[in-house]
Formats: C-alpha cells, structure tokens, sequence
C-alpha cells in the first residue's frame, strides 16, 4: 500500500502594515520653572521620558529644575496631575513651543541638546576651584 503525502504549504508571512505617522499631541506639557522645586515627582509617572532634571539658575548644583522635551512630550497630562506644586501647565501645541522659549523656562530642551553637553563642564569649572581654595575645618 503506498503512503499518499499531501503537500502544506506554510502560512505566508505577510509585511504588518506601516504604522500611521504620529499625530502631534493637541496639548503639550509646559513647566512654569519659577515655581519648580525639583522634587521629580513629574519624572516618576512620565510614560515617554520627555521630562529632564536639569541644573537650576546659574548652573545651581543644589537647585535642580525640570524641563520637558517637547518634541517627545505626548501631552498624556500625568505630570501636571501629579505635579504637587501645579507649575506645569498644558498648552495647545502652537502655543507651548513660544512659552516654553518664554521667561518660564531657564533655557529651552534644544533638539542637538547642545547645552547639556556644556552644563557640566560650566558647573566643574565654577564649582571644582572653589573646593580646592576653600579651607576645611573638622569639628
């Protein structure tokens, strides 16, 4: 008796479809930073990461600021919900670029994040020098 084979064919892979271009957020999250205290309370329940601890005025190593990346912000208003000092605000999207260029914010997230890469060499030079000559006293 001879085996009959049935010849399968295995399912064909098809190409999952493009996905959609991503729809800027009608809304944009914005931090008013005269009344940011650091805390980073915001920084917890970001889903996207686009907020950023950032030195305060002059560099302060001790007074940190949040700023948020608005070209990845996804406008899900967490941060402003859960922000327990209420400086951050949205705005419509138009809109939140300019303020957040404003007097609201020290210095804006720029996209080559130039002044970042700056922030910690100005912030050594200012700081290191004035450990070194500065005497120490024990108690």
């Amino acid at each position: 008796m001879a085996e009959e084979t049935v010849a399968t064919s295995a399912p064909v892979a098809t190409k999952p479809p493009a996905p959609k271009a991503k729809k800027k957020p009608k809304e944009l999250a914005v931090v008013n930073q005269e009344g940011c205290t650091g805390c980073e309370v915001c920084v917890e329940f970001c889903p996207v990461d686009c907020i950023l601890v950032v030195a305060g005025p002059e560099y302060d190593q001790h007074k940190k600021l949040v700023e948020i990346d608005l070209d990845i912000c996804i406008g899900c208003k967490l941060c402003v919900k859960y922000c327990p000092w209420e400086t951050i605000e949205m705005l419509p999207n138009e809109v939140a670029y300019e303020t957040a260029a404003s007097p609201w914010t020290q210095r804006t997230v720029l996209s080559d994040r130039d002044w970042m890469a700056n922030a910690s060499a100005e912030l050594a030079q200012e700081t290191i020098p004035a450990l070194l000559t500065k005497p120490f006293s024990v108690s």
